[in-house]
């Protein structure tokens, strides 16, 4: 199964980016690990990142044909950007929705996710390993 990893905006700043919240692991530490797992479930991953929303929809668009299964952290686009809730619906691929912080605990404004009606799951909260949580998931969703 090919995987493509959408980190959304801000992500390419972990690490140094409020660690208390969003721990102090690198964007590039953490696609290592997401690597590593994948490597373990016998999956092909690709990470991007992306700040603007456009270029969001567009990496959604082109998975099209080239990856089986998308898991995606929106950051802040998950409460707002229906564009990447259109472009997420529009291509059929399933998606897992992940988060490193229980976006339902925080500000009353991240409570609400509205891509979260067109994954296939969502999984937050977990740091890190809420990517790997995801990969795991769709590794057993092949399975079935």
């Amino acid at each position: 199964m090919n995987v493509l990893v959408i980190h959304g905006p801000n992500l390419n700043l972990l690490g140094t980016r409020e660690p208390a919240t969003y721990g102090s692991l690198s964007l590039e530490e953490l696609n290592a690990r997401i690597l590593r797992e994948a490597e373990l479930l016998g999956l092909q991953v690709s990470c991007v990142q992306y700040n603007s929303e456009g270029a969001i929809v567009d990496a959604l668009h082109s998975a099209r044909g080239t990856f089986e299964a998308i898991v995606i952290n929106p950051g802040a686009f998950t409460h707002y950007a229906y564009a990447v809730r259109d472009a997420i619906a529009a291509i059929g691929i399933p998606t897992v929705e992940v988060h490193l912080t229980n976006t339902s605990a925080r500000e009353p404004f991240r409570e609400t996710s509205v891509v979260a009606a067109v994954c296939r799951g969502s999984i937050s909260g977990f740091g890190a390993d809420s990517y790997r949580l995801a990969l795991r998931a769709l590794a057993n969703v092949r399975q079935v």
